[in-house]
């Protein structure tokens, strides 16, 4: 069966490059023009994935994003910009998107974009079906079970994003080790990322948020200046 993907763009033009190119690369692609008949679409087909524009008549991008992980709907999202705004930017992988482009932009790539975000997705869905994989992680209040893709504070659950959740896990099962951004990026998104290693400081400042008590003095993730991040077991924890 075809992977189901939506794209949400308010340009015809856009659209129809998208659409075609999508279509070759093997995929089933439903289109909307804006806001409100994206979040419709969505929630209706539950597509593989959403191409989705920032820019959009309605509701835009920002609030489409925001509105579908608020109903824990974690379809992936490759979000689209026009703007070269790093708040944007921010604000979007903030709130759930998995990845973002900067108009104008190769078809190609937005392509092989959305084949690394469902290989990644189709590596997950495996993983959390195998038995044998690996048990928990402890850190300090922190509980990772990698196979349910559930993480635990002081026995809450956290409410990661899938991206949140990969990264943590990642950094968890390599404890004690420094990595490096490319390192991170290479481990968590599978691809290189252009050099853009704002995505990781994004995603590790909101992990910071969920299981630091303190996200300006962390004591879980540790910034290694001039190298990457590492996370290790706190020294002091109640």
């Amino acid at each position: 069966m075809k992977k189901k993907v939506l794209v949400v763009e308010d340009e015809r033009s856009i659209i129809t490059l998208l659409q075609y190119n999508l279509q070759q690369a093997g995929y089933e692609v439903i289109t909307a023009m804006d806001g409100e008949e994206g979040l419709e679409k969505a929630l209706a087909e539950r597509p593989s994935l959403i191409v989705l524009d920032l820019m959009l008549p309605k509701l835009d991008g920002i609030e489409v994003c925001k509105q579908l992980r608020q109903n824990k709907v974690d379809i992936p999202i490759l979000m689209l910009t026009a703007k070269d705004d790093e708040f944007d930017k921010v604000l979007g992988l903030e709130l759930g998107a998995d990845d973002y482009m900067t108009k104008p932009f190769s078809p190609r790539e937005v392509v092989a974009r959305v084949k690394a975000i469902l290989r990644r997705t189709s590596i997950n869905e495996v993983n959390s079906e195998d038995t044998t994989a690996s048990p928990q992680i402890m850190i300090g209040h922190l509980r990772i079970l990698p196979e349910n893709f559930e993480a635990y504070y002081n026995e809450e659950a956290l409410d990661l994003t899938p991206k949140e959740f990969e990264l943590l896990a990642y950094l968890a099962k390599n404890k004690g080790r420094v990595l490096t951004r490319d390192q991170l990026l290479s481990a968590v998104w599978n691809y290189d990322f252009a050099g853009d290693t704002r995505i990781v400081d994004v995603h590790i400042s909101h992990l910071r948020e969920k299981i630091e008590k303190d996200s300006k003095k962390p004591s879980v993730i540790k910034t290694v200046r001039g190298l990457g991040y590492k996370l290790e077991e706190p020294k002091l924890y109640e």
